[in-house]
């Protein structure tokens, strides 16, 4: 999806890109598959705030995705719509399966209104097709990657991203994913063919303020400008050193310390860190 630019008559104006929707064939979404999506403001259920600069935005209504693909095996359908989410990077795809059932699934490159797909161990590799990984060729770009068998997709999910299927070793297949990284996942976990689509968002140019506003971000304010009450790097006269590691206004290490739980689980399924890999 390519970006437009636009005459600047406003300063911000002449930096502004946004994506040009001429390919997407509808514009309200399919009523029977939204739900509403309430504001949280950056608040938890106790009315704590648990992520800072969260606030506003335009309303929204959330597309349910079929992230599972597994109980329609076997039933063709057709691609009737390609469509605008607001919630996400990619776009997505209508289905219209034969049984009268329909269904969102994100959008991979190169699918178009018209095309065919199917799910099941009988698909063929072909683009919007989902399979376990153990049928699908070495070398073949995935999407909507399964960790575990029949809880859903949780990898390569963004705009213009895939993972590519470099071996298979047992009951596990070994997958380069985005950052570069080698992991093995289990055979029976579903993928789909093909690269998510909308590559071009990576493009955008917000261009002010204001912009971020509707999409729900506040400002975000420097802990340098703060008063030493309400921030580690706080107070000084001018732009005063640290005097410190970056850290949060709790005390945490804000650049280069390691996140990743040391007892993770999933770490043995890893080969090579994304580290390592660049």
């Amino acid at each position: 999806m390519p970006t437009k630019e636009y005459r600047p008559y406003t300063p911000s104006r002449r930096y502004i890109t946004t994506l040009d929707f001429s390919n997407l064939t509808k514009k309200r979404p399919e009523k029977s598959l939204t739900e509403p999506l309430p504001k949280t403001g950056g608040r938890s259920n106790t009315g704590r705030t648990t992520s800072r600069f969260i606030g506003g935005g335009h309303k929204r209504l959330y597309r349910v995705i079929d992230f599972k693909r597994r109980d329609k095996g076997g039933v063709p359908a057709k691609v009737a719509a390609i469509e605008y989410d607001p919630n996400r990077s990619a776009n997505i795809a209508l289905l219209h399966y034969v049984d009268g059932e329909k269904r969102y699934i994100l959008a991979p490159d190169n699918l178009e209104v018209g095309s065919k797909i199917v799910s099941g161990p009988e698909a063929e590799p072909r683009v919007g097709n989902a399979l376990p990984l153990r049928f699908i060729p070495v070398g073949t770009v995935v999407h909507s990657i399964e960790l575990v068998p029949g809880r859903g997709a949780k990898m390569a999910r963004s705009a213009g991203t895939s993972a590519q299927v470099q071996g298979k070793e047992g009951d596990y297949v070994v997958l380069r994913l985005p950052s570069g990284e080698l992991r093995r996942v289990h055979t029976e976990c579903y993928a789909t063919v093909g690269v998510v689509g909308n590559a071009d968002h990576k493009n955008i140019v917000i261009g002010k303020a204001g912009r971020q506003r509707w999409l729900g971000n506040k400002p975000h304010q420097r802990g340098s400008s703060m008063n030493p009450v309400d921030h580690p790097h706080g107070g000084g006269e001018g732009r005063a050193p640290t005097g410190r590691a970056p850290v949060s206004p709790w005390g945490k290490l804000a650049k280069g310390a390691k996140t990743r739980k040391k007892r993770n689980t999933s770490s043995s399924f890893i080969i090579s860190r994304r580290k390592n890999a660049r």
